[in-house]
């Protein structure tokens, strides 16, 4: 391949990475084309963007971003796999397909989240993280809980003192309408 071919394919790679800081690297090797369409289509359909690139082109395109410390020590065919919510909800998509029996040489290599490397191991960790909408979920209901406690507090002896006074007005009711009726013998 001519530089000028490799230039032209690190400028389009670059091009397509601007503004992504976390991706991770995987193995698509043994996937015939039946398989790889399959695979990139369940990709597609949660936002997630798989590219097959090569190592030497993928160090050159992303040298200097975020994502460079994903391809050190990386060797072989591999793919860059990028997108989805955050980088939690791209690593559960990606161990979630790797342990499909379907997709079965498909496998993460590694990756970057936040300019850091990460290995095959710690992207299965991270996928076991709750995403994004999980964390917000369990925040609001953090924040949330000291008040309806708060509220449950002060709402409950207001109430027991209503039933209380309500009990006092039936048994007044009772007594002022019994005292005058008569039972009839």
């Amino acid at each position: 391949m001519s530089k000028l071919v490799k230039q032209m394919l690190s400028d389009e790679l670059r091009r397509r990475l601007s503004g992504v800081e976390h991706a991770l690297v995987v193995s698509v090797a043994g996937l015939d084309a039946q398989k790889t369409f399959k695979l990139r289509r369940e990709l597609r359909a949660k936002n997630i963007r798989l590219m097959v690139v090569k190592n030497s082109v993928a160090r050159r395109a992303v040298e200097g971003t975020p994502l460079a410390p994903a391809f050190e020590q990386m060797e072989g065919s591999l793919a860059v796999v990028w997108g989805g919510e955050d980088v939690v909800s791209l690593a559960k998509e990606v161990v979630r397909l790797a342990e499909d029996k379907q997709f079965a040489p498909f496998a993460a290599r590694g990756g970057v989240m936040d300019g850091a490397r990460l290995t095959a191991e710690q992207v299965k960790a991270v996928s076991k993280w709750p995403s994004r909408a999980e964390q917000l979920s369990l925040l609001v209901g953090q924040i949330l809980g000291p008040g309806a406690q708060l509220a449950a507090q002060l709402l409950g002896p207001g109430g027991a003192l209503a039933s209380q006074i309500q009990q006092l007005a039936e048994k007044e009711q009772a007594a002022a309408s019994g005292g005058e009726a008569a039972p009839a013998c």
